[in-house]
């Protein structure tokens, strides 16, 4: 009996996780013509198409979807094999590329100093940022990031979490605005500016606002952007108030007077919002990975060092 071509499983896998042949090919830097000759492979050894055609898309076939699982779990387990866990982990020849899940206000707060410390340890070993469009456990099961940074959503069960800092919204205008030189914010005066809300859903309400109905108040929300780099944009060039995370004002340039940020003034809200908790999430199979661990214990001293000032609030 013919053994079988088990190289066929990576690409197995990596069709079933893309569903479509160009996405399979670019993930393992395959042309689509080859790919799609494995394809062909794959048919004759399963007996199964297990891609076909609806409408533009690709679709699994009953099959493919009943041996999804197994494949990436078959996946998995032959690569950890190949490469045993090992107590010797020489930093200096890793030779790695980590991606990692996050947003862009994380990225502008804390990446340059994640990338510096990394480089400094380890300097073979790449750091990839790969944005962060909604809560899901998909890329993390599937082997597509390495970690998954942010706030806590619906991420299952068996996703590992630990709690890198603490943080809080403030309010950010310009320089000499209004806000600035109030002896005081109340929630009125505050509601009544105009705001420029970052919201990549385009979500109407929040936290703030739902303080503020409370009080039987709303903001004046002027503008919605999809980001908090555009929201501080907005603000810096406007009268327009944005909320912030503090975290994303740390490698803001710092007026030595002050100590505040040279061309913005930050305030605390006038109102309580809940704190936010951001996390590091990972998937079970990387959990003794030494290099892994070393990148989670990498990603946590760095973000607790560089947010000691806001977790003391």
């Amino acid at each position: 009996m013919t053994e079988p071509d088990l190289n066929l499983l990576i690409a197995l896998n990596a069709l079933l996780a893309q569903q479509s042949v160009a996405g399979a090919a670019r993930r393992l830097g395959l042309s689509a013509s080859a790919m799609s000759r494995t394809l062909g492979r794959l048919r004759a050894v399963t007996g199964d198409p297990l891609l076909v055609r609806a409408g533009r898309n690709m679709v699994l076939t009953p099959y493919a979807e009943e041996i999804r699982e197994r494949t990436q779990k078959a996946v998995f387990v032959a690569r950890s094999v190949l490469r045993p866990p090992s107590s010797a982990l020489n930093l200096s020849t890793l030779e790695r590329t980590f991606t990692l899940r996050a947003n862009d206000g994380f990225v502008v707060a804390l990446g340059a100093s994640l990338i510096a410390a990394a480089a400094k340890a380890a300097p073979l070993v790449r750091l990839c940022f790969v944005p962060k469009p909604e809560k899901a456990p998909g890329a993390l099961r599937e082997g597509l990031v390495d970690l998954e940074i942010g706030v806590l959503g619906n991420m299952g069960p068996e996703i590992r979490l630990q709690a890198l800092f603490r943080d809080r919204f403030v309010g950010v205008v310009r320089k000499g605005h209004t806000l600035e030189k109030a002896p005081e914010i109340t929630a009125e005066f505050y509601a009544a500016q105009g705001h420029v809300v970052a919201s990549r859903r385009g979500d109407k309400t929040g936290p703030v606002d739902e303080a503020l109905a409370d009080l039987g108040l709303q903001r004046n929300i002027v503008a919605r952007v999809p980001s908090f780099p555009a929201a501080l944009a907005v603000a810096q060039a406007s009268d327009l108030v944005a909320l912030l995370p503090a975290s994303f004002l740390i490698n803001q340039p710092v007026d030595e007077k002050n100590g505040s940020p040279a061309t913005l003034w930050s305030f605390e809200l006038p109102v309580k919002t809940r704190e936010i908790t951001v996390s590091q999430m990972w998937h079970p199979r990387s959990e003794v990975d030494p290099a892994h661990r070393w990148l989670r214990k990498l990603v946590l001293s760095v973000c607790r060092e560089k947010t000691l000032a806001i977790n003391e609030k």
